[in-house]
């Protein structure tokens, strides 16, 4: 059963590879969504090769992580179920708990939503609504069906404020249904290692059958930091759409860490009754990316908890961040 799952998704990975061959950029003549503030430049950051399947040992457990639910022995405590950090230039994993338990993600699988997004190219053509992308809660944009907008606005949408209808957007329209687009999800999921979870949907909303694992999502997490274009949007604190009637509304970025200080850098947010409380996060200081991921969380102020555990982090990594209360 095993060997003939693998084949399967290395047949719907050939699929993928073979489609975004075929894609080419068509240019749409419609308005882009407006940052509040500009766009920073794409920061220089090591660009590790991704071989076909990924082995490079990215979250991979330490010699003295192997078996355990908790490590390091000393690391501090999360109101998180499952959470894990790793180095974001070497992968290397510095802390993990319940690390490989799978469970639903919500909105952080958006990160691969994303990911394949901007890895198969043409940001600037357009993706035209309908009225199933619609009719969907319970963050969005609001747009209506015939309205026409560039991956590149609902790209910034998704990453920014989470919505909802962007991502089915976004899917359909790569892929030409969200069925397909969840194949292309499954197989990139599985190049990168995230040979754990399942995915049915581009938004994370519950679905049965559709879970991932705290490891799994700092795999998908480490390719995306690794992408200029994710972590430019990733990083704003808002943004300002502009809706083909030319009417403007202004969305809060989700992730509310990013506001706090330059050091954090960004990710994703997510949250449904089944998921609880998850949070991908990212840190940088003196040098040092880390990448926090937790899931499961039954605070809210589960932001709070990623900030100590990031600081936490970066001293550990030799960054040498004091401490903040």
């Amino acid at each position: 059963m095993l060997v003939g799952m693998s084949l399967r998704l290395l047949c719907v990975l050939l699929v993928e590879l073979a489609f975004a061959a075929s894609m080419s950029g068509a240019q749409g003549n419609v308005r882009r969504a407006l940052p509040v503030q500009p766009l920073p430049g794409a920061q220089p950051s090591p660009t590790p090769s991704l071989s076909f399947f990924r082995n490079s040992g990215v979250a991979d457990d330490p010699s003295g992580a192997v078996g355990a639910s908790i490590y390091p022995a000393d690391a501090p405590q999360t109101a998180a179920s499952s959470a894990i950090m790793i180095d974001a230039r070497s992968g290397s994993v510095l802390f993990l708990k319940n690390a490989d338990v799978r469970r639903p993600v919500a909105s952080t699988q958006k990160l691969l939503t994303a990911l394949i997004l901007v890895q198969d190219g043409s940001l600037d053509a357009s993706d035209r609504v309908i009225a199933a992308d619609c009719q969907v809660e319970p963050t969005k944009l609001g747009f209506r069906p015939g309205d026409a907008y560039t991956k590149r606005q609902l790209l910034a949408a998704l990453l920014v404020h989470s919505c909802n209808d962007a991502a089915l957007c976004l899917a359909r329209n790569e892929a030409g249904s969200l069925s397909a687009f969840a194949e292309r999800m499954n197989a990139k999921a599985f190049s990168l290692g995230a040979t754990e979870s399942h995915f049915v949907n581009p938004n994370g909303l519950p679905v049965p059958g559709q879970f991932s694992t705290a490891r799994n999502m700092a795999r998908i997490a480490f390719a995306a930091y690794h992408e200029p274009v994710l972590r430019q949007y990733m990083r704003l604190t808002g943004l300002i759409f502009t809706y083909n009637s030319g009417r403007h509304r202004y969305f809060e970025a989700t992730n509310k860490l990013i506001a706090r200080s330059p050091m954090f850098t960004g990710m994703k947010t997510g949250y449904t009754e089944a998921s609880g409380r998850c949070l991908v996060s990212s840190a940088s200081y003196g040098g040092h990316d880390i990448i926090l991921v937790q899931l499961g969380g039954t605070l809210r102020p589960l932001f709070d908890d990623a900030q100590r555990l990031l600081m936490w982090g970066l001293n550990r990594n030799g960054g040498a961040v004091a401490e903040r209360q």
